[in-house]
This record gives C-alpha cells, sequence and structure tokens, in this order.
C-alpha cells in the first residue's frame, strides 16, 4: 500500500480556516468546559474558575463541566474572593471533592497556591511572567509551577501542574493559557489577559488535535510529548503567525466530528 497523500499547505490553510469558522462559535462552548469561567463577568472569577477547571479537563466532558460547575459551588459562586479570603473551617467545606486523581487535598493546596500567586506575584497572569513578558513558553509554564507551589504542600499534588522543562506537552495549562489570552471575539476565549500575546501561545495537545494534525502532515512525531507541541504550533504558525493556537479550535472539533466513537473528551 502506498504512503497516504498529505494535502498541501494552500489546502490545509483553506480546510482550518473554514473548521475555526464553522466551529468558533458561541455553541461550541455549551459542550466545552470553558463555559464554566465565561459564565463570570469578574475577570478574577473567572481566571480562578478556569484555572481551576482546565485542571480537571481530562476525562469524559460531561463529567469534566459537572465537576466544574461543583467547583464554582463549593466556592459560594464567588470563586476569587474564596481563594483569597476562605478560612481553615470554610476550607473543609471542599472535603470529599474528587475528579479522578485530583481530590480535596489536592484542592486545598490549589486554593492555597492561587492565593500565594495573587499576594506574592499579583495574579495569576503575572506568575508566568519574568519582568513583564512570558518568553518562551515552556519557560513560563515551569516558571509559574514553580511559583504556584511555593506554599508548603503535598508532592502528590505537583503531578496537577505539567512541567513542559520536563517533556510534558501540558495540555491543560495550555489550553487554559488559550481562553485566557486569545480575543473574545468569536464568543469562545475570554481574552481576559494581554502582557501574554496569542503569539506566544502554544498548541493544548490532545487525541484529538495530535490525530488530525498528523492527518494533515503538520505533526509527525509519534509522542504527544512537548516537542510535538512546538512541532505543531510551528506548523500552524504558517497559517497564522499572530494567533496559531485559534487553529486548535478547528483541529480538535475535526477531531470529535470524526471520532464520535470515543466518546471521552479532552484527554
Amino acid at each position: 500500500m502506498g504512503r497516504q497523500r498529505v494535502p498541501d499547505p494552500t489546502t490545509i490553510g483553506v480546510l482550518l480556516d473554514e473548521a475555526y469558522d464553522r466551529y468558533a462559535r458561541p455553541a461550541f462552548i455549551a459542550d466545552d468546559p470553558i463555559q464554566v469561567p465565561r459564565s463570570f463577568k469578574s475577570r478574577a472569577d473567572a481566571e480562578v474558575s478556569g484555572f481551576l477547571t482546565a485542571t480537571i479537563a481530562w476525562g469524559q466532558r460531561k463529567t469534566i463541566i459537572a465537576n466544574a460547575w461543583k467547583l464554582v459551588q463549593l466556592m459560594d459562586e464567588a470563586p476569587h474572593d474564596f481563594v483569597m479570603n476562605a478560612s481553615p473551617a470554610e476550607l473543609r467545606r471542599v472535603e470529599g471533592f474528587v475528579h479522578r486523581t485530583f481530590n480535596s487535598t489536592d484542592l486545598k493546596h490549589f486554593v492555597k497556591g492561587l492565593r500565594h500567586v495573587y499576594t506574592k506575584y499579583g495574579g495569576l497572569e503575572d506568575a508566568f511572567l519574568d519582568e513583564g513578558r512570558p518568553g518562551p513558553m515552556d519557560q513560563a509554564i515551569h516558571r509559574f509551577k514553580q511559583r504556584f507551589f511555593e506554599p508548603r504542600h503535598q508532592p502528590r499534588t505537583q503531578k496537577h501542574v505539567a512541567d513542559p522543562l520536563k517533556g510534558s506537552n501540558a495540555k491543560r495549562i495550555n489550553m487554559y493559557l488559550r481562553w485566557m489570552v486569545r480575543p473574545n471575539d468569536r464568543g469562545v476565549d475570554l481574552g481576559l489577559w494581554n502582557r501574554i500575546t496569542p503569539a506566544d501561545l502554544m498548541v493544548p495537545l490532545d487525541v484529538h488535535t495530535g490525530r488530525v494534525g498528523r492527518e494533515l502532515g503538520l505533526l509527525v512525531r509519534s509522542q504527544d510529548d512537548w516537542k510535538a507541541v512546538e512541532e505543531l504550533t510551528t506548523a500552524l504558525r504558517a497559517f497564522d503567525p499572530t494567533d496559531p493556537v485559534k487553529y486548535d479550535i478547528a483541529l480538535f472539533a475535526l477531531g470529535v466530528e470524526a471520532g464520535k466513537r470515543n466518546p471521552a473528551g479532552r484527554t
């Protein structure tokens, strides 16, 4: 059997642009966890709920969304105020929360970590920055993780924030960054941050984006690691160097559409 023919770049660009236009619409959020941070008018509430939602965004999307809303309810629907002001007694309210391997112990450490980055670094966006700029995104995410876990915590909790410098594709935190940074011009992403730009972002690599990226010849590497993230993002920059990660929406939606037999969302 001969090798599968890969579409030429012009054809791929047209396909991606058409898919982005078709899927990057408000209807996209009905089945996507981004609906949770989008429900808040306050930037601080949106970025806190978004960070926690992205943290648990693996498994079935219905379960992710249900548990993300449960987190909001546990925090009295005011996640930033809860993070900044919850007393030890109020923190006990989250006892029993669990999403796969993320449990209430992890959640308590995350509340403390979030409080720390707001108090010491000025906010979530600031915790990624060095002298006001993110620099290479693998280093920015590594920097954020180090700062986030400066408060005393159990080692087990560190696995819930990926580190690209150790090879992780950091899918969930890249997805969170897309939510916060990309403009709110299509009713999907929030566009709350401006010191990290869309051009700085890296694609959130999951089974859907990876599969479609390989089928289109945009990704050759077989492992879903940080090198694959760099390869796919570089390929997408050829179609839009200022906003390459907008095509995450296109690749993900195309992958879901083609793989209905796999009901497991962003894994």
